[in-house]
């Protein structure tokens, strides 16, 4: 699979679970007024996958761009930086048949990231751990792949990033 298809499915994926909210904002609207628009550096990868770091980066910005309550900008202009680091990306059996035979693994992904206010380099959270997991079955016609399961698995992660990032500080 090429890597625009992956970043294009986890794209997707984070619109669908968006809900349609378009340019309105689930959130309190009580983001502090001088911390309204954000950078988001690319994440390290520290894992054997290829290209995570900077497809959950994209997620990301999707997602804050879809919420609207921030705005998403370069460095040089930004109120508040996001960073950090995927730090696991793992695929584990989940469950077997009678004969011992794995048909459903598991993806795990894990990153820790830290925001920070740009002009006094004061952080607003510091190494926060997101996690997010997916399935996929080995089963024939009604299988799924791993690829679903990453998305599934940065979706979460996805969700729960944006909870944090646009609620109350």
């Amino acid at each position: 699979m090429t890597r625009r298809a992956v970043v294009t499915g986890l794209l997707l994926a984070v619109l669908v679970s968006a809900g349609g909210c378009g340019v309105y904002s689930a959130s309190s609207g009580r983001v502090d007024d001088s911390l309204k628009r954000i950078a988001v550096q690319y994440f390290e990868n520290r894992t054997a996958e290829p290209d995570l770091g900077v497809d959950l980066a994209d997620a990301v910005i999707l997602a804050l761009q879809t919420d609207n309550t921030l705005k998403v900008v370069e460095e040089v202009g930004a109120d508040t930086i996001l960073s950090g680091e995927v730090t696991r990306y793992a695929r584990r059996e989940q469950f077997a048949r009678q004969d011992l035979t794995v048909n459903e693994y598991q993806v795990q992904i894990a990153v820790s990231l830290t925001l920070s206010r740009r002009a006094t380099g004061e952080t607003v959270f510091k190494e926060r751990r997101f996690t997010g997991t997916g399935n996929y079955l080995l089963d024939g016609s009604n299988g799924t792949s791993e690829q679903t399961a990453r998305t599934e698995a940065a979706t979460e992660i996805v969700k729960d990033i944006l909870a944090l990032v646009v609620e109350d500080w």
